[in-house]
């Protein structure tokens, strides 16, 4: 049983990226376009909430152009605020950013835990893209991707390729196939975008186009759970499937 429509936002995108800015502009540019694009397509942008680093950037551009925000953090996090991370400054990109998180259009949910945010993020959102980050990026777009193969949801992952920065995960997967671990069909659970095959070219790359246009092609129903998430242990059901995580 996967989670109703009626759950997540009207097109919302989920996007996991680093609070870091990044050694390269191409990061930056990369989730700015993002950002664009999501605010161009009437979708909400669903992000973890903090102002500093591509993961400000990317909030930041969907603001800008009057796109709906919704940020989710720990109260842990908001509590203290976001630190600048340190970084070139000559990159040309602001390490924090500032939002109108009190506007009708950029809202925050303050939550508990690492992982009620998580869980927020996903039944909220319909798809999930991956920008460049560090290990909760990584943990982040693993779960969700784990969450559809094994049936706790139906819903797309897409990990934008800049500058080559996802190519070892991309090579993890295909040894993991060769190795057994990882069934052949499952190659599909995430997909991963590449940029122009000069990567001079990766920062003026229109990632946001080529992001939304990957999630566009996911076809649900290829993955079937076999596990009923709906199932307590008191015998009652459920439609909250993410509870089961």
């Amino acid at each position: 049983m996967y989670i109703s429509s009626g759950e997540q936002g009207p097109q919302a995108i989920a996007v996991y990226c680093g609070s870091s800015i990044g050694k390269r502009a191409a990061y930056a540019k990369a989730a700015q376009s993002v950002g664009t694009a999501i605010a161009k397509s009437n979708r909400q942008l669903i992000y973890g909430g903090g102002n500093s680093g591509i993961m400000g950037t990317v909030a930041k551009a969907a603001a800008d152009g009057g796109g709906r925000v919704l940020g989710i953090i720990p109260f842990a996090m908001a509590k203290i605020g976001e630190r600048d991370k340190s970084v070139p400054e000559d990159l040309g990109v602001k390490k924090s950013v500032e939002l109108e998180t009190d506007s009708a259009k950029c809202q925050t949910i303050i939550v508990n835990s690492m992982h009620e945010r998580k869980v927020e993020m996903a039944k909220r959102a319909c798809g999930f893209l991956g920008l460049p980050g560090g290990f909760g990026t990584f943990e982040e777009v693993f779960e969700v991707t784990t969450w559809t193969q094994i049936g706790i949801h139906d819903k797309p992952v897409v990990l934008l390729n800049v500058l080559n920065y996802y190519e070892p995960i991309r090579k993890m997967i295909e040894s993991s196939i060769e190795a057994g671990f990882v069934q052949p069909l499952s190659n599909r659970l995430i997909t991963i975008v590449d940029g122009p095959k000069n990567l001079e070219e990766h920062e003026s790359f229109d990632w946001g186009a080529a992001a939304l246009g990957a999630l566009a092609s996911w076809k649900q129903g290829e993955f079937k759970s076999l596990f009923n998430w709906s199932e307590r242990l008191d015998g009652t059901q459920s439609d909250e499937t993410l509870a089961a995580t």
